[in-house]
């Protein structure tokens, strides 16, 4: 307790002076507020700790923020707070507003956002031709990124019953076939059709239909038992909505902050977990090849140019030989 209220009684408060409880307050927490004109250096750098900064070189804080030189390469490597390695620098070409970008290793990591059954299986999904025709790519973007040492994060619809209980009626409808709890979320798929394989549960944790689809199944598995890729189950189109989710904790605790993402639909569930990473401060790389939607191309018109404001774009045959 501050040490002035600590004689404060309830036969006094009605007489109490405010004014001086704002002036005790402030005498207190003024000391800690000092630290915004605080310096930190780094390389021919100097900035504030906290708060605007006058250097039109740098944007952000000590906490967060990013470099520009000279020479247009954006450095997002923080490196005055974390150490980095000469092994552990990379500095990709993007083409979008923002040309060239340095990174740490161990601060950046790929994000596939449901690559499954259930949206690509041409029985499940005969539509989604461009999100089977980026699987390739990114197959080569997980290979590269584990052989360069950042972690792949996969990020896929994976529901329990709890979060049937608490799904919004909006999203039951979106994902039912005939405007019904009979076909939404958590409901009996049956044989996918023109094989004798069974869905399961619609989207729901160890179904067939939420597994990674094709090729991808096996590469997410090897990846997780090797301790390369990690996991994460959702249960919204982003997958960092909220105060907080598996991934974003996960991303917290392990001091990450640069993302780049792919997977499908680029307009939906990447795009949510995209913008929410962008207002959660991150720096959110939208790799173009590996991403793909069933929505008309507009759509992806429409993440593209807002990924541009908001970060930055590449393809995965930009990244790839960077970080090799």
């Amino acid at each position: 307790m501050l040490p002035f209220l600590q004689n404060l009684t309830s036969d006094s408060f009605l007489a109490f002076d405010f004014k001086m409880l704002l002036k005790n307050i402030a005498q207190v927490l003024l000391p800690a507020a000092s630290l915004v004109n605080a310096q930190f250096s780094i390389g021919t750098y100097s900035s504030l700790v906290g708060g605007l900064d006058t250097n039109s070189s740098l944007l952000g804080n000590y906490y967060n923020y990013w470099i520009k030189s000279t020479s247009g390469i954006w450095d997002l490597t923080r490196s005055a707070r974390e150490p980095t390695t000469s092994t552990g620098i990379f500095t990709i070409p993007c083409h979008g507003s923002r040309k060239n970008i340095t990174i740490e290793v161990s601060r950046s990591a790929l994000v596939i956002i449901d690559m499954q059954n259930f949206f690509l299986h041409p029985g499940l999904s005969p539509k989604a031709d461009a999100g089977r025709g980026v699987v390739g790519a990114t197959v080569n973007m997980i290979t590269g990124f584990r052989k360069a040492g950042m972690k792949v994060l996969w990020t896929n619809w994976g529901l329990d019953n709890y979060d049937l209980i608490t799904m919004p009626p909006a999203f039951l409808d979106g994902f039912s076939n005939n405007y019904s709890s009979t076909t939404t979320f958590g409901s009996d798929m049956g044989i996918v059709p023109g094989t004798n394989i069974s869905a399961g549960a619609k989207l729901m944790r160890g179904s067939w239909n939420a597994r990674p689809y094709g090729p991808l199944y096996d590469l997410q598995v090897e990846g997780v038992k090797s301790g390369t890729d990690l996991y994460f189950n959702k249960n919204r189109l982003s997958g960092l909505w909220g105060a907080q989710t598996p991934l974003g904790l996960y991303l917290q605790e392990n001091e990450i902050t640069t993302l780049f993402f792919g997977g499908v639909n680029a307009d939906q569930c990447v795009w949510g977990t995209f913008l929410d990473a962008y207002y959660k401060g991150f720096d959110v790389v939208f790799v173009e090849d590996i991403a793909a939607t069933t929505s008309p191309y507009y759509a992806t018109q429409m993440v593209v140019y807002n990924a541009n404001l908001d970060g930055f774009l590449a393809n995965s045959t930009e990244i790839l030989p960077a970080v090799s």
